[in-house]
C-alpha cells in the first residue's frame, strides 16, 4: 500500500504532460488503483489495485475522450468551468 501511495504523486505529474485522452486514463487509473487497493481485503489488495486501475482507466479515457476542444478554467472567485479552449 505505501508504495501506491508513493506513487501516486509521480502519476499527477506525469498526468499534467499528456493529451487530455491520455491524461484522463492516467489519472483514472492511479485513482482507481488507489481505491481498489484501498477497499479490498489485506489478502488481495494487489488483485484490487489491479482491477481498480483497469476500471479507472477506461472510465477515465472515456470522459477524457468526450471532452475534446475543451479546457478547464478557473475563475477570481475559485469556481471552476469548461469552455472552448482557446
Amino acid at each position: 500500500m505505501k508504495k501506491i501511495l508513493l506513487a501516486l504523486p509521480v502519476v499527477a505529474l506525469m498526468a499534467g504532460c499528456q493529451t487530455t485522452n491520455n491524461q484522463g486514463a492516467l489519472t483514472g487509473a492511479a485513482l482507481g488503483a488507489a481505491t481498489g487497493a484501498a477497499v479490498s481485503g489485506d489478502d488481495d489488495r494487489v488483485a484490487g489495485a489491479l482491477i481498480g486501475g483497469a476500471v479507472g482507466a477506461a472510465a477515465g479515457n472515456y470522459i477524457g475522450r468526450n471532452n475534446n476542444g475543451n479546457c478547464v478554467y478557473e475563475n477570481s472567485m475559485g469556481q471552476r468551468y469548461t469552455a472552448a479552449c482557446p
